[in-house]
């Protein structure tokens, strides 16, 4: 175990109010434990925090007309390197835990079912279990060119399967649906990592192998540990850091990760 300390800063401007849902507060668990954190908002806003349906802490809250600044930091144990484990066996649906069926199905950003060819060539021969995930792993990075600007909040697993570029979110959407299309089930995780290409919230994703979750990131030559989980979900969709109704702006986006 280590500790891990990352800070996230974020500044939005309104013309009006606007409701919105955060996702910004991590939970502890099997792989992390939350020492200590700081939540912060400017100007003062009452805050309603509620747990959605994948077990994610969310803050619901009115940002007001003007300038406002959230700071959320928090200081996490959490496992120097990721669980491997090469026997971790394919479970049947008809087996599967009801908790893990929603990650099987198509979604918005993850459209598993125009993916079988693709994800079937991948795994070619490999007997279905972590290997095929790890396979699927290892093709994300040799086969996607990490870039910034070419896809946008719409792009799905598809598009990125056809253009082969992206950045860690469309990594994370692709290996879900390459996952689901062979009838593994896969979620998208956001947090912080330690090691990331570029300063900022980090996506990856989990497999369930074995009776467990396993996590698998296609942004480096290998899954790296000292990673901080926020929220959960099918895809992007479910894990936003803000979700907003109305007219609001992202002036600024400052995170910072460090280990001690």
């Amino acid at each position: 175990m280590s500790l891990l300390c990352a800070t996230c800063e974020i500044d939005f401007s309104s013309a009006v109010d606007v409701p919105v849902i955060l996702m910004l507060r991590p939970r502890s668990g099997m792989a992390q434990w939350v020492c200590c954190e700081e939540y912060s908002i400017e100007p003062r806003l009452a805050v309603i925090e509620h747990t959605d349906m994948f077990g994610n802490l969310c803050q619901r809250t009115v940002i007001p007309p003007g300038e406002t600044r959230l700071r959320a930091a928090c200081t996490v144990d959490v496992v120097s390197s990721v669980d491997i484990d090469e026997g971790a066996a394919f479970v049947s649906p008809s087996a599967l835990p009801e908790f893990a069926l929603p990650f099987l199905l198509p979604s918005r950003y993850c459209p598993s079912d125009q993916l079988n060819p693709l994800a079937m060539e991948i795994v070619a021969s490999l007997a279905p279990g972590y290997r095929q995930v790890e396979a699927i792993r290892e093709w994300l990075y040799r086969t996607l060119e990490y870039r910034y600007g070419h896809s946008t909040q719409a792009t799905t697993a598809a598009d990125t399967a056809r253009d082969h570029i992206g950045v860690c979110r469309d990594f994370a959407h692709l290996g879900i649906a390459l996952c689901r299309a062979l009838n593994i089930p896969a979620r998208m995780v956001v947090g912080y990592a330690e090691k990331t290409r570029v300063p900022d919230v980090h996506a990856w994703f989990e497999a369930y192998l074995g009776g467990r979750w396993f996590t698998f990131d296609g942004t480096h030559e290998r899954t790296l540990g000292n990673r901080i989980a926020i929220a959960y979900g099918r895809d992007a969709t479910d894990v936003a850091f803000v979700t907003h109704f109305g007219p609001l702006t992202l002036t600024r986006l400052e995170v910072t990760v460090t280990a001690q």
